[in-house]
């Protein structure tokens, strides 16, 4: 075991140091090579030793180079050194995090991990969590507090009678709701398609004048972080008109509740913590391995009711059973790497992080406009959206900057235009990535441009 692990951690740091070096997306000789670890089921043992080999040698070149610091696809961080030394060591530890007699160590880590968010996002002490999957999971797991608490103002027992003849509850989303928390709306029974959308404005912020009549049975489901633009929904006005009318609200801060971290940024969540629940992503911008989110809500009775289980054999006591909290049992101590991260970086940490990336996707911004591209967002956050020309030259810019490897962008729409959506959340980012990121998407622009129209005319050499 100890020669296999100390193999291990030199192959997994030999990545990590080259992370850097290599290109963004794989090529599709490395992707081919894949098959190589098919094939039948081998019918005898294999010496773990040569299986590693086999999986680092043929895995590792077809990896997306998302620890990198030019990967700015989708919302995906990097992994901080102290969450993946966490991860390892908790990967030794291998705890099931579902009872407290199970690990004392990973039901006390969520305590405390707990206690931290609860502070640095100014949310209520009431606050019980649940440690999930992510964003999705911590939708479904908060949303199902909400259900089982509007229902039951209604008279309704939805644990024990489902949604069989159940009063109806209200749910009311903004035009640009994340197709995330309509997956959790659909997996709670409560559709995809029966909510009520709210118009929002240029940047995707629902209109808070534009709120349908709201009442006791209604959820109310808000915004902190737009995953194309990074605005955020006016939760203070929201907050004050549902709970004026018994609503729930829910807001879906993926990545936005980070904002909380930074002095600068956290007017932006002006309200939030008057909310009733919240879904927050951790292997985002927090830069902890995958998988990693927290669904929170303001009461922890609300929280424990709809997940509450029980069984003969299940040993509790009474402190904090974390699968009260959940909808797994048993699950990995993921709150391990929190903790890690937190105790880490600190206070300093966390905000010089936020407000590094915000900084870079300025930057980025501003190099994209300079060159005479037109940036489609208000970049108040970490994201940005940028248009190439009409639909077929952007998606063509797209495809090319994917290919040739020195970063990866992705696409969407937005408000009927095609555009690059670049996402800043990275620890690993630096100045010079966003440098030589910037000269390669402007030199692709300018070869799109070229052939299209025989004349190229952006400028690239300032970028480089």
């Amino acid at each position: 075991m100890n020669e296999l692990l100390v193999q291990t951690a030199a192959r997994a740091a030999k990545y990590a140091n080259e992370i850097g070096n290599r290109r963004v997306a794989p090529r599709p000789e490395d992707i081919a090579r894949l098959e190589a670890l098919g094939g039948p089921l081998p019918q005898r043992p294999s010496d773990p030793a040569e299986v590693l080999a086999l999986l680092d040698d043929i895995g590792s070149p077809a990896t997306v180079a998302t620890t990198g610091g030019r990967y700015f696809g989708f919302v995906i961080g990097g992994v901080l050194p102290a969450a993946l030394a966490a991860n390892w060591l908790a990967g030794a530890w291998d705890q099931n995090a579902a009872l407290y007699v199970m690990s004392p160590v990973a039901a006390r880590i969520e305590e405390i991990v707990l206690a931290w968010i609860i502070d640095l996002f100014g949310l209520p002490s009431t606050c019980a969590a649940g440690f999930v999957t992510g964003t999705t999971m911590a939708n479904f797991t908060a949303l199902s507090a909400a259900r089982t608490v509007l229902l039951e103002r209604l008279g309704w027992d939805v644990e024990e009678n489902g949604l069989f003849e159940a009063p109806p509850i209200r749910v009311v989303v903004g035009e640009e709701v994340h197709v995330s928390l309509l997956k959790a709306l659909s997996l709670l029974g409560l559709g995809r398609s029966r909510v009520t959308r709210v118009p929002t404005d240029g940047q995707g912020r629902m209109k808070a004048d534009a709120l349908p009549p709201l009442d006791a049975s209604t959820l109310v489901c808000i915004q902190a972080g737009n995953v194309n633009t990074g605005a955020f929904d006016p939760a203070k006005e929201i907050c004050r008109r549902a709970h004026q009318a018994g609503a729930w609200v829910h807001v879906d801060g993926a990545f936005g509740l980070w904002a909380a971290a930074s002095p600068h940024y956290s007017a932006l969540l002006e309200g939030a913590s008057a909310a009733d629940s919240w879904a927050i992503d951790c292997h985002k911008w927090l830069n902890v391995p995958y998988d990693s989110g927290i669904a929170a809500v303001r009461e922890a009775e609300h929280l424990r009711k709809a997940m509450l289980l029980s069984a003969a054999y299940l040993q509790t006591s009474e402190v904090r059973e974390p699968c009260h909290y959940t909808p797994e049992a048993s699950r990995r101590a993921r709150g391990i790497e929190l903790w890690a991260v937190m105790r880490s970086l600190g206070r300093d940490g966390l905000r010089e992080l936020v407000e590094r990336n915000c900084g870079l996707a300025r930057r980025f911004a501003e190099g994209l406009r300079q060159a005479g591209f037109e940036v489609l967002n208000e970049v108040a956050l970490n994201q940005v959206l940028v248009s190439f020309g009409g639909a077929e030259e952007t998606q063509h810019v797209i495809a090319e900057v994917q290919n040739e490897g020195t970063c990866w962008c992705g696409g969407t729409q937005w408000h009927g235009h095609a555009a690059m959506r670049i996402s800043i959340s990275s620890w690993a980012t630096t100045e010079e990535d966003v440098g030589r990121s910037l000269a390669a998407i402007l030199r692709i622009a300018n070869s799109v441009a070229h052939r299209r129209t025989g004349a190229g005319h952006f400028k690239t050499e300032e970028m480089a």
